[in-house]
């Protein structure tokens, strides 16, 4: 379907882009993934392509930053940028475009940073190739940046390495990246996926700001539709590859004709859509050709509140040693999760909030024993897990698997997501080689896959099917406890709302439980029992899900609910005003003691530090 270019003032583009379409070479032959597609960027002006993963969103952005490779790709179309067609520049002539005039935020952090050199280095290159910066100039630039989208200890972390970042503090060195040398255009593709609210509600101001100061234009790339309502003026839907509608954004949200647009809208997670429900609700189902929406039952009681808890973790402490000097010593310490004590029942979904950095993650590493914990217990089914010989440690990871938050990072590149699924099947020796296949083509067709996929590689899915991958490889096993790390955080609203409505019927049939890691919290609040809110490394509330939802006590928790992007174009030009302050540091100098927390119980089961 072609589309007409989008309405727009009466000035010249940053952008015009006229009937792009991009094909790969497919076993010999052309493939096109995007189609005809036709739109303009004003100075500015923020316009937002949301679509299913593997709708052709970031095949788009590629094209235009001619980032794809020549010998398997073909762009057809004209991309103009500034009056330049791109499509027609030499790769040098592009290497000055890119990173001058036009920046990317790439959807994967770890994949687009260099694990052999600094983050300060990485960016202050940018500044010295295209804002001819001295080396002196470039650095405090570069901390300058790092402040501003809130890295805690920005000059002294100027010298670390990707791999010493969490997820979300990735992302934020990347957005850095990219800001650096005020480019014209910035294409965001997914920018805020691993950002925690908190933190993506500065981002989207940020990028406010920088607009109304640079007159900077955006290309917003993402699936989350309480951030295209809040950043963007015009939205482009697209769907197999196609753009199937395209208008004003609040058009859109309120009067969206195509079947796609109205599917994608109702499967948006709200906050409070959980008031008087006593369970966690199954996403509506949406047919994508029809908009027809089928509302499912709610979740049943699957909790066995009478039974000895599952797990059971016990002033869980893991401290990681900062060691500097010519000899090494230790100088101190980052306190990542300090005295964390909770239960999880059989059949039951406990999440863990909070921002990126807060411990979550390391919190769920150190009850897998990915990371060895300083001190505490971790009881499942009534042993030990911190007490574990190698032998015995691996029989129990049949019980406890994990989702990890980055798909690619957690995927061999070597083999084929068939043997990813079926491999955990065939090391455990639970059946032949031909059961640890029909497992595999199952669990891929039970996360919304097909089964012809089976012989192809993680990099010929997008981001979002290759976080469905991991998922299926985690149930290979049929575990009792799931630790699911930011599992639905890289799919669309219409994947998520599948991934999430499965995770619920396998928690109904098997009686699983889910420790459930996310800073989504309109879909924590869909799927949790109880929810836990972290802050440096420490459980600060804790109780049942509408407990805290609706009644929230500890300060940190407020301002977490008050960060949640609403679906509501209304509130654009809205800004939180947000205080860009340096986040409080979990890092302890050596001898440090933590000081005992003291809790209060509100309500039945529901406990805030004090």
């Amino acid at each position: 379907m072609t589309m007409p270019p989008l309405t727009a003032p009466a000035t010249s583009p940053v952008l015009s882009v006229e009937g792009l379409t991009t094909s790969f070479l497919v076993d010999g032959s052309w493939k096109s993934v995007v189609r005809d597609v036709s739109f303009e960027v004003m100075p500015g002006e923020t316009v937002a392509i949301v679509g299913e993963s593997g709708s052709g969103k970031s095949v788009t952005s590629l094209s235009i930053m001619r980032l794809l490779a020549k010998a398997t790709s073909r762009i057809e179309g004209s991309v103009i940028l500034n009056g330049r067609n791109l499509l027609s520049l030499s790769d040098r002539q592009m290497r000055d475009i890119r990173g001058n005039d036009i920046a990317m935020i790439f959807q994967e952090p770890m994949t687009s940073l260099n694990p052999i050199f600094t983050i300060g280095r990485q960016i202050s290159e940018a500044l010295t190739c295209h804002r001819a910066m001295t080396p002196t100039e470039a650095r405090a630039e570069t901390i300058r940046l790092l402040e501003k989208v809130r890295i805690p200890n920005a000059a002294a972390r100027f010298d670390e390495y990707p791999h010493q970042f969490s997820g979300g503090m990735r992302q934020r060195v990347m957005i850095a990246m990219a800001l650096a040398s005020r480019p014209k255009l910035l294409i965001a593709d997914e920018p805020t996926t691993a950002l925690d609210v908190t933190i993506q509600g500065q981002i989207l101001d940020l990028i406010k700001v920088l607009q109304e100061e640079e007159g900077m234009a955006v290309l917003f790339i993402t699936h989350d539709m309480g951030v295209v309502a809040e950043i963007s003026d015009r939205t482009i839907v697209m769907y197999r590859g196609e753009a199937v509608e395209s208008g004003l954004t609040a058009d859109i949200f309120h009067r969206g004709k195509h079947p796609y647009t109205r599917a994608l809208l109702s499967a948006v997670p709200r906050l409070g859509s959980m008031k008087g429900q006593r369970w966690p609700l199954r996403f509506p189902i949406v047919d994508i050709k029809t908009g027809e929406t089928t509302i499912p039952a709610a979740a049943a009681d699957t909790v066995g509140r009478h039974k000895t808890p599952i797990l059971e973790v016990r002033n869980l402490t893991t401290r990681f040693d900062i060691r500097s000097g010519l000899f090494s010593r230790k100088t101190g310490a980052v306190h990542a999760v300090e005295n964390v004590s909770f239960d999880l029942f059989q059949g039951e979904t406990l999440s863990l909030v909070g921002e990126s950095g807060c411990g979550k993650s390391t919190t769920g590493r150190s009850i897998t024993r990915l990371v060895q914990p300083n001190s505490g217990e971790v009881l499942l089914d009534g042993a030990n897990v911190l007490s574990l010989d190698p032998t015995a440690l691996r029989t129990m990871r049949k019980s406890i698997q994990m989702i990890f938050q980055d798909p690619f990072a957690s995927l061999n590149p070597r083999m084929s997501v068939g043997a990813t699924i079926a491999e955990p099947f065939i090391v455990h020796r639970l059946g032949t080689q031909k059961q640890a296949r029909e497992k595999a083509v199952d669990l891929l067709e039970r996360v919304g896959l097909s089964a012809d996929m089976f012989n192809r590689y993680p990099h010929e899915f997008s981001g979002g099917q290759r976080q469905r991958i991991a998922i299926a490889r985690a149930l290979s096993l049929d575990p009792k406890v799931i630790v699911a790390d930011e599992s639905v955080s890289a799919l669309d609203v219409s994947i998520k709302a599948q991934v999430v409505n499965l995770l619920l019927d396998l928690q109904q049939d098997f009686n699983l439980s889910f420790l459930f890691i996310s800073h989504d919290m309109a879909v924590v609040e869909r799927v949790s029992h109880r929810v836990a809110v972290m802050y440096l490394g420490e459980i600060v509330e804790i109780g049942p899900r509408a407990a805290v939802f609706d009644n929230p006590q500890h300060t940190y928790t407020k301002t977490l609910m008050n960060a949640v992007p609403v679906p509501d174009p209304a509130r654009r030009a809205i800004k939180r005003n947000t205080v860009v302050s340096e986040l409080k540091s979990p890092v302890r100098p050596v001898g440090y003691k933590a000081p005992r927390r003291d809790y209060v119980e509100v309500t039945e089961g529901h406990f805030v530090q004090q």
